[in-house]
């Protein structure tokens, strides 16, 4: 017979350690209000995994359709889909391309329209941000 004693427990990840597949996580999707919606059916869902000082971040995905936001001042990283993302500001009109790999900057009050083909999931970092030159 063993002496329960003498058999280490198995050991528990502290707190301060997320593991998560990202691209498999289960999101649970919400219609957009109608007043966003351009065309299509979009949905979209989020999850919060934390925060590191005062930044949070999680996953957003949304599904395709054609939609308008106003935005948060947030980085993300394109896991997996394909949009286009249509703001103008002072410069003029412009277009941001996502797909897997993209990095990109959404400043806060910036006025969008999303088109997208693919199911999107992001990794989102909300918070203050300074730039890198700074």
């Amino acid at each position: 017979m063993t002496d329960a004693s003498a058999v280490p427990a198995a050991p528990v990840a502290p707190a301060a350690i997320l593991q998560a597949t990202a691209l498999t996580v289960p999101l649970p999707h919400e219609a957009l209000a109608d007043e966003q919606v351009v065309s299509g059916r979009p949905t979209t869902a989020a999850a919060e995994l934390g925060t590191v000082g005062e930044v949070e971040f999680g996953l957003w995905e949304i599904t395709p359709g054609v939609s308008t936001d106003v935005e948060t001042d947030e980085v993300f990283v394109v896991l997996s889909g394909r949009a286009t993302v249509e703001y103008s500001d002072g410069d003029g009109a412009h277009t941001l391309v996502l797909e897997p790999g993209t990095i990109g900057r959404l400043g806060e009050g910036l006025h969008t329209t999303w088109t997208v083909t693919e199911t999107l999931r992001k990794v989102y970092l909300l918070g203050a941000y300074a730039p890198a030159d700074a």
